[in-house]
């Protein structure tokens, strides 16, 4: 679009190129529909699967004010920042990931196939084994016999929270405890404001009303404590108080985020300062995440290596018990 190639013209080289994506067929009947005299942004909200409402409202918005492909470098650009953090913080859980994953399947071996031959050459000894020895054997027998009764309740408890949080009052519930657990807490909090004044900011820069752009930045919103709030902010945006005001009123949006907006809606610069509060966080998410990172890795390799060891341990102690050997 910015080369000047025609909108119809532009959709067909997007089919040749999309050759073997599932959005090809998408894209075929968007390029139908547009033929065929739809706007660009009805044609694209046939399929919200793949258009989220911020994007066919922008893209809305391009359309009326003339100005399309400046609206679609805007929205390529928001969605590739969106992307880029969301990539850094799966990134940063990898190691994590992992290094629960190799632990764990080290424990269960040990618990599940090394301890049980141990306990057998101990009863035919039949000697008094030290209590840790005792406490090892009876987790890896319990573990062994009753593994089923584990993944019974794993299964169990990730169902019955799928099905709370499927409920309004359930998802609102399990979003407060989010935003109350230690450190993940204000991380989870500073990726919402960060995404709420992006896609403000954008949405308003694009030409989106702003009773539209909160409703829509509302559903972006993945925790519903804050989701929720903006309700009485859009009220008190209808009724003319503007968004600063009720945005303190909620006592839920930061103060760096209220005076940055309180002095965009006097300036008439909203989008820009909703841009630097996007910035601010953005790059605090990023500096928290490379902190718990810091801190989690060790604390996980601290807590794997106390647990093997305890387990090994309380194997020697039985070992030297029987030799009475000194330990």
């Amino acid at each position: 679009l910015n080369a000047g190639i025609q909108l119809d013209r532009a959709l067909a080289i997007l089919i040749d190129l999309y050759s073997d994506s599932p959005l090809k067929p998408i894209v075929e009947k968007v390029r139908k529909s547009v033929q065929g005299g739809s706007s660009f942004a009805d044609a694209l909200s046939k399929y919200p699967k793949y258009f989220s409402r911020l994007y066919v409202n922008m893209v809305r918005s391009g359309e009326t004010g003339g100005v399309l492909e400046i609206i679609m470098s805007r929205l390529a650009g928001f969605l590739e920042l969106t992307q880029a953090i969301r990539e850094e913080i799966i990134s940063a859980m990898i190691y994590p990931i992992i290094l629960v994953s190799v632990g764990g399947i080290a424990i269960a071996i040990l618990l599940t196939f090394v301890i049980p031959k141990f306990a057998l050459i101990f009863q035919e000894m039949n000697v008094v084994l030290p209590l840790p020895t005792r406490i090892t054997m009876s987790v890896a027998y319990f573990i062994r016999d009753y593994w089923y009764i584990f993944v019974g309740l794993i299964v169990l408890s990730i169902l019955s929270l799928k099905n709370y949080q499927k409920t309004e009052q359930g998802k609102y519930n399990v979003d407060k405890i989010k935003l109350k657990i230690p450190l993940i807490g204000k991380l989870i909090f500073k990726i919402q404001i960060a995404r709420f004044a992006r896609t403000l900011g954008t949405l308003i820069k694009s030409g989106v009303p702003i009773l539209q752009s909160l409703t829509i930045v509302k559903e972006t919103l993945t925790n519903e404590v804050i989701a929720r709030s903006l309700i009485n902010v859009y009220s008190g945006v209808k009724e003319g108080e503007g968004i600063a005001g009720p945005l303190k009123e909620s006592k839920i949006f930061p103060p760096l985020l209220i005076h940055m907006i309180t002095v965009g809606e006097e300036t008439g610069s909203l989008e820009n300062m909703l841009a630097k509060v996007a910035d601010v966080y953005e790059n605090e998410v990023k500096n928290t995440i490379k902190r718990l990172m810091s801190l989690l890795e060790p604390l996980m390799i601290l807590f794997m290596g106390l647990l093997i060891g305890f387990i090994v341990v309380s194997m020697l102690m039985a070992i030297f018990s029987i030799t009475d050997l000194p330990i």
